[in-house]
């Protein structure tokens, strides 16, 4: 049976707005949290980031007051993004990004409802029921519309109960394959020392001086962002952006012809995104392998190692947290909103340069360790794979 939120009597309350809402000023270093979209992480409320106001402030706004056990969602910018409060936010606040769900807990177990806001079958809904152009929003009357399907409530803790092991292991595996890639830092680090203050004292040298060349991707025209597996394709911005090469962002490029052959993607390239926004922009990917044929867009750079720089231990070394600032410092453009990094800035960009003997020993060691993350890898896509089938069965 299916019923909308309204018909479930769940008691529903967005953040306050207008006149009321804080202003900047009005926010302070402790106090009452003032939750945002950006602290929902994982189904969950980080503190990270979180903005506070005072007492008397959270007492002069009628709406928003939160439970531990209130369902949140976002219903501007990005719609459906969903957490329960846990019980050291009781009676925190929310801004007028999001509204918070009640439930009896004898008609409709939480946990339950938090699943069933993530399913194919409401996101579908939130499609269909959001307005706005420029920025999407999820009124409250609408979201009062979304139906879901319902069953007894010792059904509902028995489903909620099954997903949330099989996500708890979704997060282990995700955790397994972080603590790899600071297995990795730590080792190059170990080798070769921070790559800004460099106490090895390894020979300065730019980036001109271990690069051939850099090679610019194209402008394209494609015909859909839909994946088209028979067809040539270009890359997304996203395939690289964050340091791990995903050949399955693509797009579907509409003729044979219009594939730029110097621009297509080959085993053992190293990628580089040169425009992005300020905390993204620069970012490198190295291509083990692709499945199919597919050329960089012009927001990505290609670049060429000489033989005194192994390709892998350059794309370690662009995307360490060490050597970040390095990296941010060639990027021009808004601060707000993308930046760009010129072959210019790039390649006068400075690092320590380590013997390429050692540089291959720290290659081995990655090799070797990606070996272990390929296992976790398939494992976390196994469980995700029947996350998605579970989903699909109780809630559609």
């Amino acid at each position: 049976m299916e019923q909308t939120i309204k018909e479930l009597g769940i008691y529903i309350s967005d953040g306050n707005y207008s006149s009321k809402y804080p202003r900047s000023e009005e926010f302070v270093e402790e106090g009452v949290p003032f939750i945002r979209g950006n602290n929902m992480v994982d189904y969950d409320i980080t503190d990270e980031e979180m903005y506070y106001i005072t007492p008397e402030k959270h007492a002069l706004l009628l709406k928003g007051h939160i439970k531990a056990g209130d369902v949140l969602i976002t219903t501007r910018g990005n719609i459906g993004q969903v957490a329960i409060v846990p019980k050291r936010h009781e009676n925190s606040n929310i801004n007028a990004q999001i509204v918070l769900l009640r439930t009896d807990p004898e008609k409709l177990y939480n946990r339950y409802l938090l699943w069933a806001l993530q399913s194919n079958r409401s996101k579908e809904q939130y499609l269909a029921l959001q307005t706005g152009t420029a920025l999407k929003q999820l009124p409250v009357g609408k979201l009062e519309q979304l139906s879901i399907k319902i069953t007894n409530i010792n059904m509902q803790h028995g489903i909620a109960d099954i997903l949330d092991k099989v996500y708890a292991v979704i997060r282990l595996r995700r955790k397994e394959l972080q603590l790899f890639d600071d297995l990795i830092k730590a080792r190059f680090v170990e080798m070769f020392g921070d790559p800004v203050s460099n106490p090895f004292e390894w020979d300065i040298v730019a980036f001109d001086d271990c690069l051939e060349s850099i090679e610019n991707g194209k402008s394209f025209v494609c015909d859909s962002v839909a994946r088209a597996d028979e067809k040539p394709a270009i890359l997304k911005l996203s395939a690289a952006t964050h340091g791990v090469y995903k050949p399955e962002e693509n797009k579907a490029i509409i003729n044979e012809e219009d594939f730029v052959e110097s621009a297509e993607v080959h085993d053992g390239d190293l990628l580089f995104t040169r425009k992005n926004t300020p905390e993204l922009v620069g970012m490198a990917a190295y291509v083990e392998s692709t499945p199919k044929k597919l050329m960089m867009p012009d927001l990505i750079f290609r670049l060429n190692t000489k033989t005194n720089c192994n390709k892998i231990f350059m794309w370690k070394l662009i995307n360490h947290d060490l050597y970040r600032s390095q990296i941010e410092s060639a990027a021009s453009g808004s601060a707000k909103s993308m930046s760009n990094i010129s072959k210019e800035r790039l390649g006068k960009l400075r690092f320590p340069l380590p013997p390429l003997e050692l540089q291959e020993q720290f290659v081995d060691f990655v090799k070797q360790v990606d070996k272990s993350k390929v296992a976790v890898q398939r494992a976390l896509d196994e469980t995700q794979l029947l996350f998605d089938s579970l989903m699909q069965k109780y809630f559609g």
